[in-house]
């Protein structure tokens, strides 16, 4: 689950390999673009892990986070009922 911690949300995701790791980012990225709201993350193998906050907003957690992280818990429940 999301962790709401020093004004950030954040998140591990964990995958069999890289591939599928990359496969997640990339359907990520095209959501993050789509809502013109763009995490950090960093990526190492199999996995995937997350800040989110609202830069103009002073680098807290806001809706747009919370919002986010929602569409992104989203891709990775369609990728496990595939």
């Amino acid at each position: 689950m999301w962790q709401e911690e020093n004004n950030q949300l954040t998140r591990t995701f964990e995958f069999r390999d890289f591939s599928e790791a990359f496969a997640f980012m990339t359907r990520v990225a095209f959501v993050a673009e789509k809502m013109n709201h763009h995490p950090t993350w960093t990526n190492t193998y199999n996995k995937v892990w997350f800040q989110l906050s609202t830069h103009d907003a002073g680098n807290t957690v806001t809706e747009k986070d919370w919002k986010l992280a929602e569409a992104i818990s989203s891709i990775l429940n369609e990728r496990l009922s595939e």
